[in-house]
């Protein structure tokens, strides 16, 4: 009974709780919220001073007495606090949006979670989302949301191939009759990207690059196959050698030279979990071809070069 009063004046969300990005979705509006997975508290006394983009703004530039930190490492609670307070923020801002009656911030709630995580990982993603508010939480494995997202017809007895690429994990998956055949969950993803980036101009140039340059820079010129007009731009850091401010004016071809370890490994293992799956679902697969979703799926030129990876 109470499960239906709240039903009237409180909203069910899905929430994409992302390493690097967090959506939260509407059931009837859509995606309301797509913010940085991130957060800026006071260091001793645990106040929350700003949550998503203002956090992720504030990161390389705090006090000493500041610290913003990304609650998630690896597609997995690592701060409790921290992502709970995130999660409640999000729940009552997807609430307070207009309407005639005020809405009670205790939704049903989705969460999608790497296909790899163990059952304390899994009861932590559960446990922050009834600290944040909801009154009861249901989780969902990200490759099967991302299946039934892109429009698969997730229930019929045929093999689809999903690989999200996000922030800190790839999830890796054969989806069949309304579940997972075949999965797997490498912590190798956009997060690793943005290091390789780093270490490869902190190497070549001694240039030593942020994080959220790095990123920049990947979003701005990265791609994997050679492009008609080549991008350049120009990132900023500071001379290892010298210790003083330095410019410098990057190419695309560089970044795929950066990038290219990372994704190769990738590439092996979306490659192993063909080759273990059932000869009917490659069967399948090798008709209908692979599912990319996630922000590495972005990248231009991934979807060329897994096809000549995997399929050649």
């Amino acid at each position: 009974m109470f499960g239906r009063l709240f039903g009237i004046f409180t909203d069910d969300i899905g929430i994409d709780l992302g390493t690097a990005n967090t959506l939260v979705y509407v059931e009837g509006k859509g995606i309301m919220i797509r913010e940085p997975s991130a957060v800026a508290r006071n260091k001793k006394t645990k106040e929350i001073l700003a949550i998503g983009t203002a956090a992720k703004k504030m990161v390389g530039r705090t006090p000493q007495t500041i610290e913003s930190v990304r609650p998630l490492k690896d597609g997995v609670i690592a701060d409790f606090d921290a992502t709970a307070a995130m999660l409640s923020h999000y729940v009552r801002r997807v609430h307070a949006s207009g309407g005639l009656l005020p809405k009670i911030p205790r939704p049903r709630v989705i969460v999608g979670i790497p296909s790899g995580v163990t059952e304390v990982e899994r009861r932590a993603v559960a446990d922050a989302a009834v600290a944040a508010g909801a009154r009861i939480a249901y989780l969902i494995e990200e490759p099967m949301a991302a299946a039934i997202g892109a429009g698969l017809a997730v229930e019929d007895p045929r093999g689809n191939f999903v690989v999200d690429i996000g922030g800190g994990t790839t999830e890796i998956a054969v989806v069949s009759l309304g579940g997972i055949v075949l999965a797997k969950s490498v912590r190798i993803a956009g997060d690793e990207m943005d290091e390789a980036l780093m270490n490869y101009f902190r190497l070549k140039y001694a240039l030593l690059l942020g994080q959220p340059t790095a990123e920049n820079l990947k979003i701005q010129i990265g791609s994997l196959v050679s492009q008609k007009e080549e991008k350049f731009t120009v990132v900023r850091g500071r001379d290892l050698e010298t210790g003083l401010p330095k410019s410098l004016k990057v190419s695309g071809e560089e970044v795929r030279e950066a990038l290219s370890p990372v994704i190769t490994e990738i590439m092996g293992h979306i490659k192993g979990i063909l080759e273990e799956a059932p000869p009917e679902l490659v069967s399948d697969i090798m008709e209908d071809g692979i599912v990319l979703a996630g922000g590495g799926s972005l990248i231009p030129g991934i979807d060329k070069v897994l096809v000549v990876v995997v399929f050649f």
